[in-house]
């Protein structure tokens, strides 16, 4: 067995462990659910609705695969409850097949002529600064330099944590004094980064502001500063929120979609919830791709999401 089949045969298994209490949640009540029943019918698939549901899906993405199964119920005729899980993995892996994943930047990319920066934003408590401090770790293993940006100036401790999480992954970081204008550490950040030859820029912004008039104006101001440096900047704006809150991650995913240009989201704490289900729902209601999943406290417990391998995890 060469090494890439050892780390793949690694994140494979972190990835199983990671999903096991969705897993067992989905699967146990869905197995109660069919008992005694020989074929898919209206009450097997209430009891499936409820089930998705329940498990942070979303009444809308939930409504949407249930509507696909009893299309395949029609045009089959007759399908036994044994082929349910079939069923149900096929229609999922379809729905996230449906999103866009748009302009994909693995850890390990190409070199380019200019630093490749994303703009981190969410709200306080979801792991944001571990998230950049876990991507920052992953560029920097790939051969990337990498230069973060401490621009969340409205709390010392969030100044402080990014600069524990720099000094963990290795990198470099450019800060000010609490209070400090955002948008000056984020061009500080890019001129630096340009200057040096960085490969990699990640800016952390505000987890709180007032109002999403306040929000919106301090991320635009911020975007706006940087084009100064880069007209193309910033390439990816990542959303992390917190698996483990389920629904309330799925508001979130719409407060900030509804105040910025959100190309990416990050998923944190998917090992320490039964709610993994909320990554379809985002996944499909906001088209916006799950980039990132985390699966733990370590700084190598972030891996790129792939649809394929979470929905194998998720039924195996």
């Amino acid at each position: 067995m060469g090494i890439f089949s050892f780390f793949s045969k690694e994140k494979k298994e972190v990835l199983d462990k990671g999903l096991e209490k969705t897993r067992v949640s989905v699967f146990s009540r869905l197995s109660k659910a069919i008992i005694g029943k020989s074929k898919v019918d209206d009450e097997v698939l209430d009891n499936l609705e409820e089930i998705l549901v329940t498990s942070d899906v979303g009444v809308e993405t939930t409504l949407r695969i249930i509507e696909r199964i009893q299309k395949r119920v029609a045009r089959d005729k007759f399908l036994g409850t044994s082929e349910l899980n079939g069923i149900l993995r096929e229609e999922i892996a379809a729905l996230l097949s449906e999103t866009d994943t748009g302009d994909y930047v693995a850890f390990d990319f190409p070199k380019r002529d200019n630093p490749y920066v994303i703009m981190v934003v969410g709200v306080n408590g979801v792991g944001k600064t571990t998230t950049i401090g876990k991507l920052a770790y992953n560029f920097r293993k790939a051969g990337k330099t990498v230069l973060l940006g401490a621009a969340d100036t409205f709390r010392a401790a969030a100044i402080e944590q990014l600069s524990i999480w720099a000094d963990r992954a290795g990198v470099d970081i450019v800060k000010q004094d609490m209070g400090s204008d955002p948008a000056a550490v984020a061009y500080d950040t890019l001129k630096s980064a340009v200057t040096r030859g960085s490969d990699v820029v990640i800016i952390d912004t505000a987890g709180r502001l007032h109002n999403k008039v306040n929000l919106m104006n301090e991320l635009a101001k911020i975007r706006k500063v940087m084009q100064k440096i880069l007209p193309d900047a910033p390439h990816e704006v990542l959303l992390v929120l917190d698996a483990s809150t389920g629904q309330n991650a799925i508001e979130q995913a719409r407060q900030f979609t509804a105040v910025t240009d959100v190309t990416a989201l990050a998923l944190t704490k998917l090992d320490g919830t039964a709610k993994g289900g909320v990554v379809i729902g985002i996944s499909d209601q906001f088209k916006i791709p799950v980039r990132y999943i985390g699966l733990g406290e370590r700084i190598e417990d972030l891996q790129l999401f792939d649809r394929n391998e979470f929905v194998d995890s998720l039924f195996s």
